[in-house]
């Protein structure tokens, strides 16, 4: 097989192409033989150093794949053999064959290619977490989603949209016409606006109801003071680190040093809540996980989930689009084709 593999901490070039000896299922695992793999900034976090999870290079990183089954472990339910799925991988997904538990794995919806399904999983998962699960947003509320056209963005925009909540985005000017066009009913651009000042005025001064906010440090500070009475903040990511000049996790550790420290008495005087949101910590969660998915896969029946490719590469160009997600040229999302 081949893999897409982040060779040490560093730029794009840090990412190559190498063979591999084909995996065989084990156990209750499927094979599936890759036609499309998402590309998610937790994998740029990675290849920068700022990712703890990734502990050692060579490291092959990826959590969602499309593809199709083309062998199963002994324990595992033969039916799989030959279905097109879409599945969750703990690492491994930049390659063109890879074995993943029976119970991460989904059928594909007909109505999507490949590289829709493929950027189902993480993405939606997510934004479900963040404005359904943990967010309990509402109708009559109103969501601040910053960052509105990256991966997470835009499946909070069609989440957003399926809830029936106001829906206020940040992104840059390029992106806004297309978010409108998606469903968000203001659009903020946080590269030449004070976003919470627009914030604040779209809102009458009161606030939104919830943010969801994949920067970090300081970032979190200005999005908690946006929060009105019983408002939430949803924390995911820390993507402002890929912007520090400091090395690896020297650059991670700035970053943490300017978030705030929340207080559990000013949270009760002021009715607020925050919360964090990692899917790569949830494989310990099948139950929970399929839940979502399970809902999901059923928001793209409906017609709600509308998964929406930006770009694909070859998996041999993986550093190329490494390269297009940190700049933040993507609205959407970004696929590897092997």
């Amino acid at each position: 097989m081949k893999q897409a593999v982040i060779i040490g901490v560093g730029g794009p070039e840090r990412l190559t192409l190498r063979e591999a000896p084909d995996p065989m299922p084990r156990g209750s695992e499927v094979r599936i033989r890759t036609l499309a793999c998402g590309v998610n900034f937790a994998d740029v976090l990675a290849r920068k150093g700022f990712y703890p999870d990734v502990s050692r290079f060579p490291a092959v990183v990826g959590y969602e794949v499309a593809g199709v089954v083309d062998a199963v472990g002994p324990d595992a339910d033969p039916r799989w053999d030959g279905r097109d799925v879409v599945a969750l991988t703990h690492f491994g997904g930049y390659s063109d064959t890879v074995c993943v538990p029976q119970q991460q794995v989904f059928d594909k919806p007909a109505g999507l290619s490949h590289e829709q399904a493929a950027s189902v999983p993480v993405n939606y998962l997510a934004a479900w977490q963040l404005l359904v699960v943990m967010g309990s947003l509402s109708a009559d509320e109103t969501v601040l989603i910053h960052n509105a056209g990256g991966g997470v963005g835009l499946a909070a925009v069609d989440i957003g949209r399926h809830v029936g909540a106001r829906m206020i985005g940040t992104a840059s000017a390029r992106k806004h016409e297309f978010l409108q066009g998606r469903g968000v009913h203001e659009t903020i651009d946080y590269t030449t606006q004070d976003w919470v000042a627009e914030t604040k005025a779209l809102t009458g001064g009161r606030g939104v109801e919830l943010v969801v906010d994949p920067f970090g440090g300081r970032h979190w500070k200005q999005s908690y003071g946006v929060l009105r009475s019983t408002g939430r903040l949803g924390m995911f990511s820390v993507s402002g680190a890929v912007s520090s000049r400091l090395p690896g996790k020297l650059g991670l550790l700035a970053l943490v040093a300017r978030q705030p420290l929340f207080n559990p008495i000013p949270l009760m005087n002021r009715n607020l809540g925050v919360f964090g949101v990692n899917v790569g910590h949830l494989f310990s969660e099948t139950d929970k996980v399929r839940g979502w998915m399970d809902a999901l896969l059923q928001g793209v029946e409906d017609g709600w989930v509308r998964p929406h490719v930006d770009r694909t590469f070859p998996l041999a160009s993986a550093g190329e689009a490494h390269a297009y997600l940190e700049a933040r040229r993507n609205t959407g999302k970004v696929v590897l084709v092997p």
